[in-house]
């Protein structure tokens, strides 16, 4: 039985991560080491939330756009 990973990534690191992966542009070695480095629990609430924001935006930007 192997010991838990410890992984140090910083909020800041997590959000950016997950906005280049939004963007799908990122290099093999970045995501190498973001394994190594990030939490999945916070890559995976980084996104959800991220993907709520990127909704909200489309319903206010569309909105915006019918009431002009």
């Amino acid at each position: 039985m192997t010991a838990p990973v410890s992984r140090k990534g910083s909020l800041w690191a997590t959000v950016k991560a997950v906005a280049w992966s939004f963007l799908g542009v990122r290099r093999s070695s970045g995501l190498q080491e973001d394994i190594g480095r990030l939490s999945p629990y916070h890559v995976i609430g980084v996104g959800v939330a991220g993907g709520v924001l990127f909704v909200l935006f489309l319903i206010g930007l569309v909105n915006w756009a019918v009431a002009a």
